[in-house]
């Protein structure tokens, strides 16, 4: 049985296949992301870019998140080709949950200077409270649609002041960097579309 890969894999040492399966399979089957300390393959340049196309053969792309943590996640193209699609919607219960998570723990804190970075990350919790008000969901459907994000590692609950909050998951490392910007750009035009910046973010896309 030949693997898609294997004429990548092939000029490689024994020692340099293993190195690049390792990682490949750190960065694509790892809840979180791994450090390149441990992975000679993501070290290497030259190993990391045979990692990044065996990557590419089955739509996948390597990301680094931050420093020397790497991980991976679709490549723009095939991410493109899933929206395109439909395949890999939310429910809409589950889209105004992670929504608001995304607005109130990365794209408020950032615009006032606490998040400086264009990770997804944060250290600011979204309250259950302010989940329900802005949500208006009913408490049932509410923990329903928690439940399945968390199962899909898009957001993870954290100790609040006085109780349960939450911030974006794991999945959110996987964004590349054209995808964290497109992410960026959408939450914008939903919660300020007649700020100056959503009308450039228009502006930039020959909308009006």
């Amino acid at each position: 049985m030949t693997h898609p890969a294997d004429d990548l894999l092939g000029g490689l040492s024994e020692r340099q296949r293993d190195e690049v399966v390792a990682a490949w399979a750190a960065v694509e089957y790892g809840r979180e992301p791994v450090d390149e300390v441990g992975f000679a393959a993501l070290r290497d340049p030259a190993l990391r870019e045979t990692l990044r196309a065996v990557l590419h053969r089955t739509g996948r792309d390597l990301v680094r998140v931050a420093g020397r943590q790497w991980t991976s996640g679709f490549a723009d193209a095939a991410r493109e080709e899933l929206v395109a699609r439909g395949w890999g919607a939310l429910p809409e219960y589950d889209r105004a949950v992670l929504t608001t998570i995304l607005v109130h723990s990365v794209a408020i804190p950032r615009s006032e200077g606490r998040l400086t970075d264009d990770s997804w990350a944060s250290a600011v919790p979204t309250t259950v409270a302010e989940l329900r008000s802005h949500t208006q969901l009913a408490r049932g459907k509410l923990n329903e649609a928690l439940q399945r994000l968390r199962t899909a590692d898009l957001v993870r609950s954290v100790r609040g002041a006085d109780s349960a909050a939450y911030v974006p998951g794991p999945q959110f490392h996987r964004l590349t960097r054209a995808a964290r910007r497109l992410l960026q750009e959408e939450l914008v035009l939903a919660a300020g579309p007649g700020s100056p910046l959503a009308a450039a973010i228009r502006a930039s896309r020959g909308e009006r």
